[in-house]
């Protein structure tokens, strides 16, 4: 899951520019960091960086100004991908261009406009609570006022909601509010379990707590997307391409020893 798309990426990311072991300078054993350090953290972060770019995308690049849209944008790419989610999104917005509209349309029209995602009944119903909801509280259909809200108000407000859990919340307050956060995606949990940030067994939802609490704030936007771009493109689940990655010498994975 991530807010960005082919055209906003500030560099290609086909992995076909990956650079391979040799055009990289290793880190000798004596001086290489302890795995899950700050310090092993950030190196990875910045050899991410250098393929993928993302540390430079602008602040605001990637929301509408309305956290609300971010809020259901990341409700509809729940169990589904970046694709399905933006056809739901654009045909919801498309037919409903407000969401004091889609509050107010019926659950079967809402389910078959955002059919494309999947699970369009179950998301539906979980999108007409939340809207319902946000009206009663906030006295319309918006989340703007959310952005004088400090980080811990956010996180207990939005988990609140149904449907809503910490990769969601934390996507928000990223994209949508300018909090610092790193949500944990299936492409960061894997990176994260190879490179030695985490354990093989550890939860996503452990592994965003350690990132949130390792990763400075102004690092966490590009990181997590520099780490979603290699997760599929080169650290992937099936097949992974550690002969083009960029993280060799710093990776449990590549050195043998991590499942």
């Amino acid at each position: 899951m991530s807010r960005m798309t082919t055209k906003q990426a500030p560099r290609s990311s086909s992995g076909a520019g990956s650079p391979t072991r040799g055009a990289i300078s290793e880190v000798s054993p004596k001086d290489k960091p302890e795995y899950g350090s700050i310090d092993h953290i950030l190196l990875a972060l910045d050899r991410l960086d250098l393929i993928y770019g993302y540390d430079s995308v602008p602040p605001d690049s990637l929301s509408t100004g309305e956290p609300l849209d971010g809020l259901m944008l990341t409700l509809l790419s729940q169990n589904t991908n970046d694709r399905n989610r933006d056809m739901a999104y654009e045909s919801l917005r498309s037919h409903l261009p407000t969401w004091g509209q889609a509050a107010r349309a019926s659950h079967t029209e809402l389910a078959g406009l955002i059919r494309s995602a999947g699970l369009g009944g179950t998301k539906a119903s979980r999108m007409k609570t939340i809207l319902d909801k946000i009206n009663s509280d906030f006295g319309g259909c918006t989340l703007v006022s959310m952005k004088s809200w400090c980080a811990r108000e956010v996180r207990s407000y939005l988990s609140g909601l149904p449907g809503i859990g910490p990769k969601t919340v934390a996507c928000v307050m990223l994209f949508d509010l300018g909090l610092p956060a790193f949500p944990v995606d299936t492409h960061v949990a894997r990176v994260s379990r190879r490179l030695g940030f985490a354990s093989e067994h550890d939860s996503p939802e452990k592994i965003q707590l350690f990132l949130e609490s390792a990763v400075p704030a102004e690092r966490c936007k590009g990181g997590h997307l520099n780490m979603i771009e290699h997760g599929r493109h080169t650290c992937r689940a099936r097949s992974p391409r550690c002969s083009l990655c960029t993280l060799p010498d710093i990776c449990r994975y590549c050195l043998g020893l991590a499942a």
